[in-house]
């Protein structure tokens, strides 16, 4: 499964392949994704990273929290698991 980062700040015009690149210097990149705002068609600034194992994740962070990616530094965390309400997804009848 491998272990997700989240990155922030990032430039605008930063896109899936460049942060993948970026990653790919200290391990094996599963997956970059560029968060983008549908309505502006444009980054929102922040991303998420799966390396393939928890080590080389840890290397991410130490080596690239920080660096410079297209002007600007980035900062590389552990992704936080998202919390939902139990109640998300089910139907709701507001006919009563």
């Amino acid at each position: 499964m491998g272990k997700k980062l989240f990155v922030g700040n990032l430039s605008w015009d930063v896109r899936d392949e460049q942060l993948k690149e970026v990653f790919s210097a200290v391990g094996t990149v599963v997956e970059a994704v560029v968060i983008i705002d549908r309505m502006k068609n444009r980054s929102k600034g922040f991303g998420f990273v799966t390396m393939s194992t928890e080590e080389e994740a840890q290397r991410a962070i130490e080596e690239i929290n920080g660096k410079e990616v297209d002007g600007r530094p980035i900062n590389v965390s552990e992704a936080r698991e998202e919390k939902r309400d139990s109640f998300d997804g089910g139907s709701r009848n507001f006919d009563r």
